[in-house]
C-alpha cells in the first residue's frame, strides 16, 4: 500500500509542478517559487505557498488550482499560505527566467537585495527581443504590479520588465 501511495504522491507532485501562473502562463508556480514546499504525512498533504506580494490578485486563482489538484488526489489536502520570509524574485528558477525572456518579458536583473535605497531601480535591462542594453524605462507600472514598462532604443520595441523585488 505504501508503494502505491508513493506513486500517488509522485503523481500529485507532477501535477502541482505543471500548474501555471494565471498572469504569466508560460511560468509554472514552481518556476516562480510560489510553491515553497509539499509535505506528506499520514495520508495528509500540505502545500505551502508564498504570494509574490501580499495583495497579489492572482493568489486566489493559484490557491484554487492547487486545491483542485489536491481534491483530485487520494490524499487529504491543505494549502498553507506563509508570508515570512517574503517572496523575492531571487526565487525564480533559471528555467523560469529563460521562459520569461522567450515570452518577451525581461527577467529580473541582479538580486533583490541589491535594490537601490532611493527606490529607483536603474539596472541595465536587456531587451528580450534583441538583447540590446540600450533600453529605457517608460513607466514603473507595467501590465501587472510586478512589471515595469521599458522600451528598447535599438529595435524600438516596448517590453515588460519583471521588476526585481
Amino acid at each position: 500500500m505504501v508503494a502505491g501511495m508513493d506513486e500517488h504522491f509522485s503523481d500529485l507532485k507532477a501535477k502541482l509542478d505543471a500548474l501555471c501562473d494565471p498572469e504569466i502562463p508560460v511560468l509554472t508556480l514552481n518556476d516562480l517559487g510560489v510553491i515553497r514546499d509539499v509535505q506528506r504525512s499520514a495520508g495528509q498533504v500540505v502545500v505551502t505557498m508564498t504570494p509574490t506580494y501580499s495583495g497579489c490578485p492572482a493568489m486566489d486563482a493559484m490557491t484554487q488550482a492547487v486545491r483542485e489538484v489536491l481534491n483530485a488526489s487520494p490524499f487529504e489536502g491543505q494549502v498553507k499560505t506563509v508570508f515570512n520570509p517574503p517572496w523575492t524574485t531571487d526565487w525564480l528558477t533559471d528555467s523560469g527566467r529563460k521562459k520569461l525572456k522567450q515570452y518577451g518579458i525581461a527577467p529580473p536583473v541582479g538580486r533583490a537585495a541589491e535594490e537601490p535605497s532611493n527606490g529607483h531601480d536603474e539596472r541595465q535591462v536587456a531587451c528580450p527581443r534583441c538583447d540590446s542594453l540600450n533600453t529605457r524605462v517608460v513607466s514603473q507600472f507595467g501590465s501587472t504590479a510586478c512589471k515595469a514598462l521599458h522600451q528598447c532604443q535599438t529595435c524600438l520595441e516596448p517590453f515588460d520588465y519583471f521588476k526585481c523585488h
